[in-house]
């Protein structure tokens, strides 16, 4: 199975309120990038985070690829009150459940936040909670987790640069 994990497009001043909605310009990075996932590697089914730019996000690539959206609280931000260990149990939980629950499937995406999307990556590299790694995603950037279990194969690779190259 491929995971297609992608940050929500530009959204208003996130460190004021995190319930801001997209920008202009997020909902115009988020058409592209859902252009492009749609013409190259479109999922069969969408998980998202309940925030609501994540959900706007997951709504328009969810409209251009003509697939299901689903909602999982778990999939939000940190937390200020969640220490770094107990946000990484909670993302380590939900990436499990939405492996379990994406096996029908061959190509799936998350919609996420930037730090929930570095837990998800350290979960699916298996790195230990305490890596203090930081895994870079531009607004709209895909990272690709290919992952066999079976085989025990993982693959990691990230796409960030497509954006401004979709016309």
């Amino acid at each position: 199975m491929v995971i297609l994990v992608i940050r929500h497009g530009e959204a208003e001043d996130e460190t004021v309120n995190v319930l801001e909605p997209l920008t202009s310009l997020g909902i115009e990075q988020s058409n592209k990038m859902s252009l492009r996932v749609s013409r190259d590697f479109p999922p069969e089914t969408i998980w998202s985070s309940k925030l609501q730019r994540a959900r706007q996000t997951a709504n328009i690539l969810g409209n251009t690829v003509d697939c299901e959206v689903k909602y999982l609280d778990d999939l939000r931000e940190q937390e200020e009150h969640e220490s770094d260990l107990i946000f990484y149990e909670r993302v380590q939980r939900i990436f499990a459940y939405i492996k379990e629950n994406s096996k029908p499937f061959k190509r799936v995406a998350i919609v996420s936040h930037g730090g929930t999307i570095t837990k998800l990556i350290e979960n699916f590299l298996q790195l230990p909670s305490n890596n203090n790694v930081w895994f870079h995603t531009d607004n709209t950037g895909i990272h690709f987790l290919d992952y066999h279990p079976k085989a025990d194969i993982i693959r990691y690779s990230n796409c960030t640069r497509h954006l401004n190259e979709v016309r």
